[in-house]
């Protein structure tokens, strides 16, 4: 979530050797008109890793050589440190700025939600949570008690025993596209993954047949606008609502909501910040990445008004309509995606509109997909544009991957240079399993011939 700018400078403090430090801080200091004599408060949580404890002392010997104060609240899940972020920064407004505060304001939100839903003698709501052996299992127990019981959760890899992230997780149900170990699934029963820092989560099934159905970031973000849109209508304000995705975002997904909601759709380069930063251009903006991680920003003028509407409004159906949206504003956490914010909003929105797990993922029918990597030399020979869904260089390979679209139904695909490694990510989407991995296999190959592959080549999958 750091601006561009503020990664340089992190980077060059990082390389720093010892002695250059004062040097580069003032540097910085200069570069962005820090005023020094304002006290800095830094705000630290930690997670349930081993490393965490030693990493923590080193942050609190940093700021006090500095002289600046801090707040330590322990363990605590990412978006949860977030939130205390903005709760401090907008001196309370946000929420109470701590743990307890967040549980609270949550917990009222969803409960003021679906106070209709579970009074009008709706069954009881189960819902397995795999937590991937992370600090969001930590996090969940200690909520439950804030949240009505006809919503019931069962807390499963909870960091007792195994590994963090260990066969487990919303990475590993994503990429694996099978349940996590440790969790049996009954036919159609609802359940969801967090990723080990709770800022992630993709939701999951088994149908009577015992096939797998994954509920990936794009079904989500789908599920919401469609909620938030239906609200909108029957508020009868005009608040424009645009959802941002990437270019790894399924195409039935995109069509569904251009075509049938009627929702904008913007594509971004991959990574949060870069969804963060669109969704805010609107009154209303919905972000997620596939593997789960996204939340929903409204702007301050919508906010305002929908507030006013729920206090103000004489129409009762109106009224009502910006009542739960001034619900959504207080569940939904603003400031980064988070697993347990997204749950309970999904929960909720599944609840008032009576929907099942299927009936949810019958929406719409993703495109079958494959997703491969192809090691190279140096990803850097490959540039790409248009939200990364064009390669600009190696010549020659936007042009191969284009005669290679024209062989199957309903294709798409694009390369990208990995952030961190020497790798090239390959995306394929078709009318066809079988046609989507032939064509992530041949883009792969293609990828290795024209941008210095390494090692061995792509075989079919």
């Amino acid at each position: 979530m750091l601006a561009v700018s503020w990664e340089e400078h992190a980077t060059r403090l990082a390389n720093a050797e010892e002695q250059n430090v004062h040097t580069v801080l003032t540097e910085i200091c200069h570069l962005e008109d820090v005023t020094l004599q304002q006290e800095a408060m830094i705000i630290i949580g930690r997670d349930t890793r081993p490393s965490s404890e030693k990493l923590l002392q080193s942050v609190i010997d940093g700021v006090t050589a500095l002289g600046g104060q801090y707040h330590d609240f322990g363990l605590v899940t990412t978006p949860q440190l977030h939130y205390l972020v903005c709760c401090q920064n907008t001196n309370g407004q946000y929420g109470k700025a701590t743990i307890e505060g967040y549980y609270q304001k949550l917990s009222k939100a969803f409960v003021d939600l679906t106070k209709q839903t579970f009074s009008s003698g709706h069954k009881n709501r189960a819902l397995k949570i795999d937590c991937a052996s992370g600090v969001g299992a930590l996090k969940l127990k200690e909520m439950e008690g804030y949240l009505p019981q006809e919503l019931s959760l069962h807390i499963f890899n909870d960091g007792t025993k195994g590994k963090l992230n260990d066969l487990c997780g919303a990475d590993y149900v994503k990429t694996h596209q099978k349940p996590p170990k440790g969790l049996e699934i009954k036919p159609n029963e609802r359940c969801c993954s967090f990723d080990g820092d709770a800022d992630r989560i993709v939701y999951y099934y088994n149908d009577a047949d015992g096939h797998f159905h994954l509920i990936d970031g794009d079904k989500i973000a789908t599920l919401i606008s469609s909620f938030l849109k239906e609200l909108l209508l029957e508020v009868g304000e005009n608040l424009k609502i645009g959802v941002v995705q990437t270019a790894y975002a399924n195409g039935s997904s995109t069509q569904y909501l251009e075509e049938i909601m009627k929702v904008p759709v913007y594509c971004t380069k991959t990574g949060v910040k870069h969804l963060h930063h669109k969704a805010q251009e609107f009154d209303i903006g919905v972000y997620f990445e596939s593997n789960g991680h996204g939340t929903v920003l409204f702007s301050k003028a919508a906010e305002k008004k929908i507030r006013q509407l729920a206090e103000e409004e004489t129409d009762e159906k109106i009224r009502k309509a910006a009542m739960m949206l001034e619900n959504v504003i207080d569940l939904i956490n603003q400031t980064v995606g988070d697993a347990i914010s997204d749950m309970l909003l999904i929960e909720a929105i599944l609840a008032v509109k009576g929907l099942s797990v299927q009936q949810w993922d019958a929406i719409y029918t993703d495109l079958p997909n494959r997703q491969l990597k192809v090691t190279v030399a140096d990803r850097q020979v490959i540039d790409t544009t248009d939200a990364e869904r064009r390669a600009v260089t190696p010549l020659g390979l936007q042009e191969a991957i284009d005669e290679l679209l024209k062989k199957y139904k309903l294709s798409r695909a694009f390369v990208r240079p990995s952030g961190t490694e020497d790798i090239i990510r390959v995306y394929a989407e078709a009318d066809s399993q079988v046609n989507a991995d032939r064509l992530a296999t041949e883009v792969s190959l293609a990828v290795f011939q024209l941008a210095g592959g390494v090692g061995e080549r792509p075989k079919p999958f």
